[in-house]
This record gives structure tokens, sequence and C-alpha cells, in this order.
């Protein structure tokens, strides 16, 4: 029995060795791979970017072409993030609480930003709006600019953020159930205070979550805004298209101090969905 033992604790051992060294060389692949794609490029960005010291840096920063693509970001930003909030919340509420013909159609289309291209994205919007495009005669009769304008950055950046909402919040309303709604309808209460007082409270992680996520990906779209702005500095150029601008220019202590910039934007939306994240983990009453 002792010598059995000892054969069965050798083979143990061996096998704790060989999944520790298993281990230990999976985690260091993953991070070299995360190093080499991720770290050092951010590394070198910052790097870069104080290399002249805090003066340049936040002198960059204070440039009207910088700030005014700043603004503009912004302005497309809050724009963009509360049409798909809107639009997110009417989705998920239908297609988690009805059966309908033409449920997994409509499920297929707000996928649909993430199975094609920005740029094709971009370009489809052009083909729809632009001087000849199907709704040019339309757009030049009422005075309406579309393409190389605000409006056309806010459909392009609508598009590409249209399923980040509804995609997180789909599937909550679908394992809470209506019940509490229907309690609350049998109850007396209104649609709109079954909505603040039912429907809200139980969504409201995964709605901050997809807030998070529109808001990240609408200050950093680049291929679909980049295509219909016409990258007019001053007028349609966004902060991911102030960056590409300077950096072909040569100011590369611009180009990164806004690089920067939007690199501390996307470390707080991190924390932030982190923190949702866990959140949401904890299912609170």
């Amino acid at each position: 029995m002792s010598f059995n033992s000892e054969v069965e604790s050798l083979k143990q051992n061996r096998h704790l060795k060989g999944s520790f060294w298993l281990k230990t060389c999976l985690i260091l692949v993953a991070v070299f791979y995360l190093g080499l794609v991720l770290f050092f490029p951010v590394a070198n960005v910052g790097y870069i970017a104080f290399s002249k010291g805090l003066a340049p840096f936040f002198a960059a920063l204070t440039g009207e072409d910088f700030l005014s693509a700043l603004k503009l970001t912004l302005f497309i930003t809050g724009v963009a993030l509360p049409l798909n909030t809107i639009f997110g919340l009417c989705a998920a509420w239908v297609i988690a609480r009805d059966r309908f013909f033409g449920r997994t159609l409509l499920i297929s289309l707000i996928d649909l930003p993430f199975a094609i291209s920005p740029v094709v994205a971009g370009l489809m919007i052009v083909l729809l709006y632009g001087r000849n495009g199907w709704f040019s005669n339309f757009l030049e009769q009422v005075g309406w600019k579309i393409i190389f304008s605000p409006p056309g950055i806010i459909l392009a950046t609508a598009f590409v953020t249209l399923p980040f909402v509804a995609r997180e919040v789909m599937p909550i309303l679908a394992e809470v159930g209506s019940a509490e709604e229907e309690a609350a309808r049998t109850l007396g209460a209104s649609d709109w205070q079954i909505f603040w007082r039912v429907t809200l409270p139980n969504i409201r992680w995964g709605l901050l979550y997809g807030l998070l996520l529109t808001n990240a990906r609408a200050m950093g779209e680049f291929g679909a805004v980049s295509v219909v702005s016409g990258n007019i500095i001053g007028a349609t150029q966004t902060l991911p298209l102030y960056v590409e601008d300077a950096y072909k220019n040569y100011k590369s202590q611009e180009a990164f101090a806004a690089s920067i910039v939007l690199a501390l934007l996307a470390v707080v939306t991190l924390v932030l969905k982190e923190i949702l994240s866990r959140k949401t983990e904890q299912k609170p009453d």
C-alpha cells in the first residue's frame, strides 16, 4: 500500500509540475503578445508625447485645430449617444417582449454594423446622401447638406454604434421576464411609471454598460467618419482624423498629444466598464 501510494504521489507531482510549466508558458506567450500589440505601442505613444516636456504637450492641446476637433467629437458623441439609447431601448423591449414575423431579421439588422466594415458603411451613406446619391434631389430641394458636414458624421457614428445598447439590454429583459411589469400594470401603474419604476431599475447596469461602449466607439470612430466627413480642418475633422492629419503633416507632438487624450478617454471607459461589470455580476435587487 505504501509503495502504491508513493507511485501515485510521484505521478501527481509530475502532473502538477507539467501543469505549472504549461500555465507559465501560456501566461508568458499571452504577456508577450499583449506587449507586442498593446503595451509597447501605448508606451511609445506616451514617451513621444512627453519627450519634449510638459509645456509642449499642453501647448499642443491648446491649438485651435485640436480644440475644434475635440468640440466636434464631443458634439457628435452627444448626439449619437441619446439617439442610439432611445433606439436600443425600444428595439430591446420589442424583441424581448414580443414574438412577431421578422423578429430574427430585425436582430440580424441590429447586428449588421458588427459585420460591415466602417469604411463600407461610410460609402453606403455617401451613395445615399451624396451629390449623386439616391436622395440628392430631395436634399438639394430642401437645402440640406449631409455629406462633408456634421449630419453625415452623425449618421456614420450612429450606424457603427447602433448595436451596443440594444445588445446589452436585450438579454437582461429576457432574463428578468415581464412578471413585475404585469403586476405593476395590474395595480394601475401607467406604462411610463412601469418603465421608470420597474423596468429601468432592472436594466440599469446593462444600459449603462451599453452607453459606455457606445460612447467609446463614437469618440474613436475613424473609418466611416473619414469617408463622409471630407476631413475638413476646423469644420468636419474629429479627433481621430486630427491625429492622422497631424501625423501626416509631421506634427508629431500634436498627433501624439491628441492620441494621449483619446487613450485617457479609453482608460476611463475601461475603468467604468469594469465597475459596471462587477455590478452586473452581483445582480443587485
